[in-house]
């Protein structure tokens, strides 16, 4: 007999079809209007041969064998251990460790989506285990916007996340705004998801009507199909990693031609009688003119200073995606979109000014915010070391190391022991075959993983977890005033457990179980999460009971309505009453903090520096194309790539790789071939896709293929399956923000003539059975 149960994922909500105990078939909800294709492909991944099903350990790691001993990790065969045996050597080397080494040589890898659910949260549960049993190491930042998280607490003040509930939203847009000019793109498909989970999908919607009500949108990308066909939106093809020109070519159009908002900049900004003699070349002898910005751009020159009367004399609005700024000085962008906005004269205006990240997930310019929803409770952490989230493999080869942070100087730690959960870092770090030489150097890596991925693959310990399928929750997205249910749809496969009872398990070894869990079940926790959430809005005022709402399976969240702190709204219309968080109070045209950091490659302004690796350097001579190593459409990052979505677009079992047809003339490359794209850090198979949506001399090719190198740990191994960071660089934006560069890479493509290799990204390594 069937039955329907809800499944609450970060691609939205879904109705899994039960039979005695079987997933069936997962549906969209009938009353979403967008549904994303992710969550039917989750059942093909449920039971598939990829799982891991009982405790795993590597076998060289069991037999004591020296842990830098070429490449194990990665190539080594594991035994399989009861649970017993597993908590006692997990909870054993986290004892050696700490007593040996310190708390600070514990790090606390959870950098990832994990799966949704306010209970269930990897990276909560696994920081409050580490923290109540001594401290690690933290990392901060992310990967997908580190360079932005830390650029606009200068430029605008507030929290890195607070411009979400300070710029316009997509209603507001529609009402208010004549031009959007979007740079790096408006790509729908990084809408289907939403950090926590989400009820219905409504970017798409929210876009249409902004068309119909007559706003206009410009796509600044070398990807035309960054914005939707139904926007009818003007395509101007920026070569990749020229953003910051773009805009400073505007910039100087609107100063010289006296179109900027003098009366905003001089009221509500600082410093940008600092910035102009830049544009105009009076400090580096180089006017940032128009034909100067086509040079570097291939935007036209006509068309730029087009674009800069029109910004100006129309009610307008800046969007910079985050793609612009996972690059080599990837804050210069963030921090000239905010400028270029304050000079346009709409800063502060109904539906008009600047915003980030739009499309980026659902919830961004649909919703301001949502009311406080609890979570499982954090614990101090009692060691101050952090890592800028995407310096990991510096730290473990390069211990000691000082580096710079935005205006700090920080000691990179002695690593010893890697507990990983939650998150795939052989999936968002840069240069893999790097990552892999790293990863042989600490003395023990765990892992929690539901499959046998590749950082799974990578690790010494492998613990099994149920899947969000498997256990019980609830789901609260970023910005979504909805709570949906979470209920267990199925059992855990094998001797799969939770992350919860397995840091219980470790927590009663180690003798803080009772901290640890408060005594609570795991059932206790998700009933005490949401009551307290009711209660902290009003109880029944505002959301029925828990028992109530688990039958209904949704409840909504009271508005969260304004005025939000540092609203340039209020900014523009008193900026003595209403100040920015900022030094200054005001828009850091000029930041006389960062300027006093001295770093050469971010100064105390916006400014062009030429990227490391771009389509201009002396290095595309021998790599002539810019790889693009953009978000997927058939899956979340790496998640299910298992799936029966993402699987479907595989071409010969390989990623897809999108070149322009007179590129792939060029090299004689058919679309439906497999190619190789490599350059000096590595290579990769791919089935190759021809189209005119790229302008020439770029290629696409989305991260979250799992990497299945030939060799594990030989630089330069050829990755079977398609994950373009084989490719890319592990190099930081700059000494500001040590973010990551992923999309400042050169490679070149060829038809690949060889033998083709077996895909072996979606098997399990040898496994033998327990002693």
């Amino acid at each position: 007999m069937e039955r329907r149960m809800p499944v609450a994922t970060h691609w939205g909500s879904f109705d899994a079809v039960v039979d005695s105990g079987r997933l069936v078939r997962i549906e969209p909800r009938p009353d979403d209007p967008d549904p994303s294709p992710i969550g039917p492909g989750m059942v093909a991944a449920a039971e598939d041969g990829a799982r891991v099903l009982r405790p795993a350990v590597r076998r060289g790691w069991l037999n004591g064998e020296p842990r830098a001993r070429g490449a194990a990790r990665g190539a080594d065969a594991f035994v399989e251990v009861s649970w017993d045996q597993a908590i006692t050597l997990v909870s054993e080397e986290l004892r050696r460790v700490r007593a040996q080494h310190g708390d600070s040589a514990v790090f606390g890898g959870s950098y990832g989506w994990a799966s949704a659910g306010r209970f269930h949260n990897a990276q909560g549960q696994l920081q409050r285990f580490l923290s109540l049993g001594g401290g690690y190491t933290d990392s901060r930042n992310t990967y997908s916007t580190a360079a932005l998280e830390v650029i606009l607490p200068h430029v605008i003040g507030g929290h890195p996340w607070s411009y979400q509930s300070r710029m316009p939203m997509w209603d507001e847009i529609a009402e208010n705004c004549e031009l959007v000019v979007a740079f790096g793109g408006l790509a729908l498909k990084n809408s289907q998801i939403n950090p926590g989970g989400l009820a219905r999908h409504q970017t798409r919607d929210l876009q249409r009507r902004c068309h119909e009500a007559g706003v206009r949108f410009v796509n600044v990308s070398p990807i035309r199909s960054d914005v939707a066909g139904f926007l009818d939106a003007e395509w101007l093809p920026v070569v990749p990693n020229t953003d910051t020109a773009a805009m400073l070519g505007i910039a100087h159009t609107m100063l010289v031609n006296g179109w900027h908002d003098e009366d905003f900049l001089r009221r509500c900004c600082v410093g940008f009688d600092r910035f102009a003699p830049y544009l105009l070349g009076e400090v580096d002898g180089v006017v940032k003119d128009a034909a100067w910005a086509a040079e570097i751009t291939g935007i036209g020159r006509d068309a730029i200073t087009d674009l800069a009367r029109r910004l100006a004399t129309r009610r307008s609005l800046i969007m910079v995606n985050y793609a612009v700024q996972r690059a080599d000085h990837g804050e210069q962008p963030i921090w000239m979109s905010v400028v270029l906005a304050a000079m346009a004269g709409s800063m502060g205006r109904p539906g008009c000014g600047w915003g980030a990240g739009y499309a980026t997930m659902d919830a961004t310019g649909v919703a301001p915010g949502r009311p406080f929803v609890a979570a499982m409770p954090a614990a101090p952490n009692p060691v101050p070391d952090f890592i800028p989230v995407a310096r990991i493999a510096d730290a473990l080869l390069h211990p000691g190391e000082v580096i710079d942070y935005d205006g700090e100087r920080l000691t990179l730690p002695e690593l010893r022991l890697i507990y990983w959960c939650g998150g795939n870092p052989f999936h968002h770090h840069q240069d893999l075959h790097r990552l892999a030489r790293a990863w042989q150097v600490p003395d023990t890596v765990v892992v929690h993983e539901a499959w046998w991925n590749t950082t799974a693959k990578f690790a010494d310990i492998v613990l099994p977890v149920a899947t969000t399928l498997e256990r019980d929750d609830f789901a609260a997205g970023f910005s979504d005033p909805h709570l949906v249910a979470m209920p267990k749809v199925r059992d855990p496969a094998g001797e799969s457990r939770t992350d919860h009872r397995i840091f219980a398990a470790l927590a009663s070894r180690l003798g803080f179980e009772r901290e640890f869990t408060e005594s609570r079940s795991e059932s206790d926790w998700v009933r005490h999460l949401y009551e307290q959430t009711r209660a902290g809005l009003g109880g029944d005022a505002a959301l029925p009971g828990f028992d109530d709402f688990w039958r209904a399976t949704t409840a909504e969240l009271p508005a969260l309505t304004g005025p939000f702190p540092g609203s340039f709204d209020d900014l523009r219309s008193d900026p003595g009453r209403f100040p920015l968080s900022t030094p200054s109070g005001r828009i850091e045209v000029f930041s006389a903090e960062i300027d006093s950091f001295g770093y050469d490659d971010c100064a105390g302004h916006p400014k062009w520096f030429e990227p490391v690796e771009w389509l201009r350097a002396d290095l595309s001579d021998r790599f002539p194309l810019h790889l693009i190593s953009n978000q997927p459409a058939s899956r979340l990052h790496s998640q299910y790539d298992n799936g029966g979505h993402s699987l479907s677009s595989k071409i010969s079992g390989r990623e897809p790789v999108t070149i322009n047809p007179s590129d792939a003339a060029a090299r004689g490359i058919e679309s439906g071939m497999v190619v190789r794209v490599h350059n000096d850090r590595g290579s990769c198979l791919a089935g190759a896709v021809l189209s005119d949506d790229l302008m020439p001399g770029v290629v696409q090719l989305s991260t979250g293929a799992w990497w299945d190198p030939v060799r594990p740990g030989l630089s330069g191994t050829l990755d079977r399956h398609g994950n373009p960071n084989a490719l890319t660089a592990d190099r930081p934006c700059s000494r500001l923000s040590q973010g990551p560069s992923a999309l400042s890479a050169l490679v070149d493509v060829e038809p690949y003539d060889g033998p083709l290799p077996e895909v072996l990204a979606f098997a399990p390594p040898n496994l033998a059975p327990p002693g």
